[in-house]
């Protein structure tokens, strides 16, 4: 199993780090550099508890849907999604936030498992790790950039 580890710093209210993490309609801006959209299940909005989202991206190339359950929340600090149907063999995402001295420590902690056994194992190493890390980073910086160009 592989984990990324990341943190990013807020200057902006936890509440609304939160809902815009969760905002579907938010995550499709931010992933415009792999036209992810929401094609199934909850499609706009704020996910809650218990939803699930059909994504459809565009990465290396090729068109692929993942579909991921909402199975804990708790507001505004922590939710999880994990992969109900896609390309990996496993994925849970767990989106961890913190408020300190007036700003927002957001955590993503991301475990996936990838199938093929070896050859797998291989383009994980190889490109899949570093191609995940630098997603969720550009993901990341324009939240981040959203959320501090409407919080003075």
């Amino acid at each position: 199993m592989t984990t990324i580890y990341l943190s990013t710093i807020i200057r902006a209210p936890v509440g609304k780090c939160f809902d815009l993490a969760r905002d579907i309609d938010a995550h499709q801006k931010t992933t415009t550099h792999t036209n992810e959209i929401a094609v199934g299940g909850k499609t706009s909005g704020l996910c809650q508890q218990g939803d699930e989202i059909t994504w459809e991206a565009k990465h290396f190339g090729i068109s692929q849907r993942l579909t991921v359950r909402i199975t804990r929340m708790d507001r505004p600090v922590f939710f999880e999604d994990i992969m109900v149907k896609g390309a990996f063999k496993s994925m849970k995402h767990e989106h961890q936030f913190e408020e300190k001295n007036g700003e927002t420590i957001m955590r993503d902690i991301f475990q996936y498992d990838v199938p093929f056994g070896i050859a797998g194992k291989l383009f994980n190493a190889l490109i899949l790790k570093n191609y995940m890390t630098k997603f969720l980073r550009q993901r990341n910086a324009a939240m981040k950039d959203m959320l501090e160009k409407n919080h003075p």
